[in-house]
């Protein structure tokens, strides 16, 4: 089940890519993540209001664990990929943040002392192995890969953010259920992302509005924002992470940018490529490597 939920929450944040981009054409980026997270948290609050109320005790004392993860997951993430978005490709952005499993091997070793296990180096390698093949065969013959700037820049920033957004999840309290942690995050983001809107606001030049056309493909990416990769990845990935650790959930952030360019097929008409099965098959391979645990040996006295 863990695998499952793991996969789901990463194929809907594949989305993410794909929506986000074509969004903040027409949304401005603060907006658009002040208005996934107050519409997710409208949401969460409205299912999940009595589990909410009873955890938010445990929560409130558990608040500064819980305020970071929010500033890391809910404003960090997402807000500084909209913004690097108006400035790079998906396909630039999505090459950072394959290289989340191996920052967080890196944090839960020299934070939290966790040991690294050859399985997972192996399975690390062998997905970023298949996401680093897929960028440039994708950007084979192309200007995909553009020069580094300000948008790089800000989408490396963003999978810094997600990398310990997910290495910390072992500090929050195990007691609570996951749908209240994430109804308590997105009301926490979206707090902090109340005085950064209105700060934007007030002093950015090229403010032009919350949204600067709206259409029903907008409106429909909006609820896509917050149904998908808000409230059920969310979701999924704390409950996923709570079943199997940070260390093997992580690899599954390598099905984002797959899931992207499938995406990007369907809904885009971009054509199929033998590279992209290839890509599929590395980075199935070292989810795999990761998931499955290796059998205990059993003493001699316990094969009596």
């Amino acid at each position: 089940m863990a695998y499952l939920l793991l996969a789901l929450a990463a194929i809907f944040w594949g989305g993410n890519y794909v929506v986000g981009h074509i969004l903040v054409q027409y949304v401005d980026p603060y907006g658009l993540s002040l208005i996934r997270w107050g519409g997710t948290t409208l949401l969460m609050l409205s299912l999940y209001w009595r589990r909410f109320w009873l955890d938010f005790p445990a929560m409130r004392k558990n608040i500064g664990i819980n305020t970071l993860l929010s500033l890391l997951g809910q404003v960090s993430f997402p807000l500084t990929l909209y913004i690097g978005l108006q400035y790079t490709t998906s396909l630039n952005a999505a090459i950072y943040i394959s290289s989340t499993p191996c920052l967080v091997l890196l944090i839960n070793h020299f934070i939290f002392r966790e040991k690294i296990s050859s399985r997972n180096i192996i399975g690390v390698i062998a997905s970023t192995a298949g996401v680093l093949y897929l960028a440039f065969s994708s950007a084979a013959g192309s200007n995909s890969l553009q020069t580094f700037g300000w948008g790089d820049l800000l989408t490396i920033v963003s999978a810094l953010s997600w990398a310990f957004y997910c290495a910390f999840l072992r500090l929050k309290n195990s007691t609570v259920k996951n749908t209240s942690f994430v109804a308590f995050s997105s009301l926490t983001g979206t707090l902090i992302l109340v005085p950064m809107f209105g700060l934007h606001v007030a002093f950015s030049p090229e403010y032009r509005g919350m949204i600067y056309s709206v259409s029903p493909s907008v409106i429909a990416g909006i609820l896509y924002l917050i149904i998908f990769p808000s409230w059920l990845s969310y979701v999924f990935w704390n409950k996923g992470v709570s079943m199997i650790g940070t260390t093997r959930s992580e690899i599954y952030t390598h099905l984002i940018p797959v899931s992207g360019g499938l995406m990007g097929i369907v809904f885009l008409d971009n054509e199929l490529k033998s590279y992209h099965l290839i890509t599929l098959l590395l980075i199935v391979s070292g989810i795999v490597c990761c998931s499955v645990r290796k059998k205990a040996t059993l003493s001699p006295r316990q094969m009596e």
